[in-house]
């Protein structure tokens, strides 16, 4: 029998030929050129290059490579910063893989950031105790590190980059993972595979205000679930303290390595908002936030450091500031806190795998244990490559078949996003108000009535879950803050969320964290 797709019309079938790779950021990108010479498929749902939150990345990699740090200084500051839900073994494997890291990505053509003697120019963020950011062009990193695999993948013969293919669905059968379908312009595609690996980002663009590009939705949180996988503490959504409040949306980020180099956070009467600015991300987003709800407004104050040097260090920044009418060197510029990165995610182990066979997943729309309750500024670039290749790795281990993997489609074309435009912009109100930087009961049940009917479409689906995960936790910790239920609960827990049609799942106890 031929295939259908929804509208009745024939639905294409093509063997994939390899494992299929849905995202074309560093994740998914780092995967498909460890894997080769081993074929595989790469989706992305809009043109190579653009809308992944790994080129908007301004940060840089973490990696203990100074001569005064080592991976165990680095595994303490992730696991403090991580409020008890980072497993210790997955942060000290990660950790202890950064260097190396380091030295595949420049392997690759990545031009990092030096001094003149060659070494590695490294910088400070909030919560590390060492220089230990390895940046490309200054602000740039994501950009640098994202053209970089770029280049790597279509030089690459065994990868096969699909533009403008949006996965919809994973098929499974009893046994597993049996295909993907795929919507693209000239028709729905059942690309046959047992092997597929979700690398689509985050869920940023379910908020109001946020840094991340307004298509991470939660499309891979989307795909899991209703196949079957395990999520795990996607209540815990970190808020960049630092977003440019100029009333662009989404919001341009101003690094947390600004305030490395000794910029201030004020308010507009020159007062302090917090004395440590370089604290966790989430106690100096708390505090803006105490700040705009008592009708403040908050500025990141760069005057006297880094001063002149701003547009030397940040140019990216310097000019998208200028561009709104703000010069950093002379002006406070006016900030508060969005939606930026995603702890929680489909549950997997150092190889990707989820629960449901064939199934893996890496990068942000992953949970690993590394990030835990609040992640480590800069470790999410980390993870996304060293997670990637040891996917890659494991898949060469099972002794995958080497073939030729399945050419892209002739005729690729913008595709017609899933959600209407209007059905996104209520779940994203709805989202902010329930699921912001403060939760509290009332709010989140409200929220949950008012996203039940809206769960037909990917972006309706994970916000419903979102906040019914943070109703189901019931304290503070890390990314999440009921001010109902303001301490820490013990012991630590997951919050587990199974697949769609299976049983409820407990919370899962994890022992205590040094």
């Amino acid at each position: 029998m031929t295939p259908r797709a929804a509208s009745g019309t024939p639905r294409r079938v093509i063997q994939a030929g390899g494992p299929v790779i849905i995202g074309a950021g560093l994740a998914g990108l780092s995967a498909a050129v460890e894997l080769a010479p081993l074929p595989c498929v790469v989706l992305s749902a809009g043109q190579i290059s653009t809308g992944t939150s790994t080129g908007w990345a301004q940060g840089g990699v973490s990696a203990a490579v100074g001569p005064d740090d080592n991976a165990g200084l680095h595994t303490a500051d992730t696991i403090a910063a991580g409020a008890g839900l980072c497993d210790a073994d997955v942060v000290a494997a990660i950790t202890s893989a950064a260097p190396q890291a380091i030295e595949w990505l420049t392997a690759q053509g990545a031009q990092f950031d030096r001094t003149a003697d060659g070494s590695l120019k490294l910088g400070l963020e909030g919560a590390h105790s060492r220089r230990r950011i390895v940046h490309a062009m200054g602000d740039s990193t994501g950009a640098e590190l994202l053209r970089t695999m770029v280049v790597a993948a279509r030089r690459t013969p065994s990868i096969s980059l699909w533009e403008y293919s949006l996965a919809t669905e994973i098929l499974t059968t009893k046994a597993g993972v049996s295909g993907v379908l795929v919507r693209t312009a000239g028709g729905e595609i059942e690309l046959r595979t047992d092997t597929v690996l979700l690398a689509t980002g985050g869920i940023g663009g379910l908020f109001s205000h946020t840094t991340n590009p307004l298509t991470s939705r939660g499309q891979g949180l989307a795909l899991a679930h209703r196949a079957g996988a395990t999520l795990r503490d996607i209540e815990m959504v970190q808020f960049h303290p630092t977003a440019l409040d100029v009333g662009i949306d989404p919001m341009p980020l101003v690094s947390e390595a600004v305030r490395g180099e000794g910029a201030i956070l004020i308010d507009e009467l020159g007062e302090r908002v917090i004395d440590n600015p370089l604290s966790a991300r989430d106690v100096v987003a708390r505090a803006e936030w105490a700040a705009l709800q008592a009708g403040h407004q908050v500025f990141l104050d760069a005057r006297e450091h880094p001063g002149v040097r701003f547009d030397e260090l940040f140019a990216s920044i310097a000019a998208t500031a200028r561009e709104a009418g703000f010069d950093p060197v002379t002006q406070p510029l006016p900030v508060r806190p969005a939606a930026h990165y995603h702890m929680g995610g489909v549950q997997v182990d150092l190889a990707g795998r989820t629960d449901v066979p064939g199934l893996y997943a890496a990068g942000e729309v992953a949970s690993t244990g590394l990030h835990g309750a609040n992640r480590l500024a800069s470790n999410s670039l980390l993870e996304a490559v060293v997670c990637g290749r040891w996917t890659a790795q494991h898949w060469h281990q099972l002794g995958l078949d080497q073939g030729s993997a399945a050419a892209a489609p002739s005729g690729l074309r913008p595709v017609t996003p899933g959600a209407p435009d209007a059905a996104v912009a209520k779940v994203r109100g709805i989202v902010s108000e329930a699921a912001g930087v403060l939760r509290d009961r009332n709010g989140l049940v409200a929220a949950l009535a008012e996203l039940k009917p809206l769960r037909s479409h990917d972006a309706g689906l994970v916000g419903y879950l979102l906040v019914e995960a943070a109703l189901r936790r019931t304290e503070s910790r890390g990314g999440h803050t009921r001010t109902d239920f303001p301490k820490l609960a013990d012991p630590a827990r997951h919050l587990l969320i199974p697949g769609a049609g299976r049983p409820r799942a407990a919370t899962e106890a994890i022992g205590a964290v040094a």
